[in-house]
């Protein structure tokens, strides 16, 4: 299954219906529960915080046209510079 072929169930395309208000608080509520599992140490926790903001972020992403390949083109851009300006700090 796809990243986003989970929108395809009937259940979860209510998310995608709720307004970009409701989606970015839910991304907010979501950060918060990963940083509180995190600091717990709890693996588990975490590990299901995580997937719970991952999905949200991806409801974020379908309600603004970001492709998951956008978020690479940006990271691949990020290590560039990034790499250039380590570099830069060595010499």
């Amino acid at each position: 299954m796809g990243l986003f072929n989970i929108f395809s169930k009937k259940e979860n395309k209510a998310d995608l219906d709720k307004g970009l208000e409701k989606i970015l608080k839910k991304v907010g509520e979501e950060s918060t529960e990963v940083i509180i599992a995190g600091s717990k140490r709890d693996r588990e926790e975490t590990i299901y915080e995580i997937s719970d903001l991952v999905y949200h972020v991806m409801v974020l992403m379908i309600e603004l046209g970001i492709s998951v390949e956008d978020i690479t083109k940006e990271l691949e851009k990020r290590h560039v510079i990034d790499h250039k300006v380590k570099q830069e700090r060595m010499q």
